[in-house]
């Protein structure tokens, strides 16, 4: 195998590889005489399918397929010769066909940039610190409760966690909503179902009730017409109900399967969930705060482009699939508006890389068994679960990625300039709330 490799840009490469046809041709009559052994056709014995045969029915296949893997075999060997770091897939241009007995191919791609050694000494991170609370689980089983209550309609006026039913026309511009008609509606005051505005004004009328409410609708209103506009609405109510919360009786805990009934069982579980969250909301808090330090202070190095422009494409396509899901079917994201996001991101899986590369950061079994434990604790089935990640190998893989991210995140805060900050459990899971 002969590789000559050409510097075509900053972090371009080109390599062209000369392979020798017979290393192909072995390949074919390999993948050959292999079907001819554990080929069942028409006519022959399972075994007794002639190489012939087999090369005119397959041929084309067979010959595509054992050119492919010379390829790969012979690219990866081509890379670690010139000792290459490669960033992303190669693009490959080859005929496929022998000349002078040789197969010949060009392979361009891009390089990892030389970083050098990276020193986190200089960052200053800001560790989090939250425990939960009895409070917290106090908090959290009156939400469990609001998610099993009931309604029973009364016939006094609407206050706040009421739940309201409504028929109603809107004048906007001098334009009726619909135009003929009521819509008719519903929701929890106070809960921010429609908006406040609107929740606001319905607070203090009864059942048969009819007003005439100036409301601003808010710009991303579901109503293009009146999004963004102030309209007048007639408004006739037609139920008022107040809510009806369960006892946390055994009955209540059983439905959240603790097959006890218990209490305190009820409690534990609710706060080892809890616990599971809030140790997943500190990590990408400190994920995040690292990030955001990394970028600055490495921004100046160039990264592949191809990388970039790959995540970038991943980035749109999620955006237009998250667009589809509500409800705009055309939506279409263009990549370009992605690139600055796409750009942090690529560095940032560069440097963690080459921060635990660079200090030998090796994964945890024991952190990866217990994100496996983690994950499955949430399905009703976790013996499956784990068997599930123990058999996919991509599952597995991309686990134990989440789990290597994490201890390398954890070093970095460990061996920068940090300090600890205490938080409550709501200033970590809500934090817009609690400022």
């Amino acid at each position: 195998m002969q590789v000559s490799l050409e510097n075509t840009g900053a972090l371009e490469r080109r390599l062209t590889v000369s392979v020798p046809a017979e290393q192909y041709e072995s390949q074919v009559r390999a993948r050959i005489d292999e079907m001819s052994r554990n080929l069942r056709l028409k006519g022959f014995r399972r075994g007794k399918v002639p190489a012939k045969i087999v090369e005119q029915r397959f041929g084309r296949e067979v010959r595509g397929e054992a050119l492919s893997e010379v390829l790969r075999v012979t690219f990866n060997e081509a890379v670690r010769q010139e000792n290459l770091r490669i960033a992303g897939n190669p693009s490959i241009q080859t005929s496929g066909q022998p000349v002078d007995g040789q197969i010949v191919y060009t392979a361009t791609f891009e390089v990892m940039p030389e970083i050098g050694a990276v020193d986190v000494s200089a960052l200053d991170v800001t560790r989090p610190r939250a425990a939960v609370s009895d409070a917290d689980i106090d908090t959290m089983i009156e939400t469990l409760r609001l998610q099993r209550r009931g309604w029973n309609e009364v016939a006094r006026p609407a206050a706040a966690g009421d739940m309201v039913l409504f028929e109603s026309h809107a004048v906007a511009e001098g334009e009726r909503i619909p135009a003929e008609g009521v819509e008719r509606s519903g929701t929890v005051l106070g809960s921010g179902a429609l908006f406040a505005d609107l929740e606001r004004q319905l607070e203090g009328l009864a059942v048969g009730d009819e007003r005439e409410l100036t409301v601003e609708f808010p710009a991303e209103y579901r109503v293009q017409r009146l999004a963004g506009k102030t309209a007048v609405i007639h408004v006739k109510i037609v139920r008022v109900s107040e809510a009806v919360l369960p006892a946390v009786d055994a009955d209540f805990i059983r439905s959240f399967g603790i097959a006890s009934g218990e209490l305190d069982q009820f409690r534990g579980e609710v706060r080892a969930n809890l616990e599971r969250e809030l140790k997943g909301a500190l990590m990408a808090r400190l994920k995040r705060q690292v990030a955001t330090k990394l970028v600055a202070a490495y921004s100046h190095i160039q990264f592949p482009e191809r990388m970039i422009r790959s995540e970038a494409e991943a980035l749109a396509r999620q955006a237009e699939q998250q667009a589809q899901q509500q409800g705009q079917k055309d939506a279409k994201a263009d990549p370009q508006a992605f690139r600055a996001a796409a750009a942090e991101r690529v560095l940032v899986a560069i440097l963690l890389g080459e921060i635990g590369r660079q200090n030998d950061i090796r994964l945890d079994p024991a952190r990866v068994r217990e994100m496996m434990a983690a994950i499955a604790s949430t399905y009703e089935e976790p013996e499956q679960v784990i068997e599930l990640y123990s058999k996919d190998e991509q599952l597995m893989n991309s686990l134990q990625a989440r789990v290597l991210e994490d201890q390398v995140i954890d070093w970095i805060a460990e061996h920068a300039r940090h300090t600890d900050e205490e938080l409550s459990f709501d200033e970590v899971m809500r934090p817009s709330r609690a400022a």
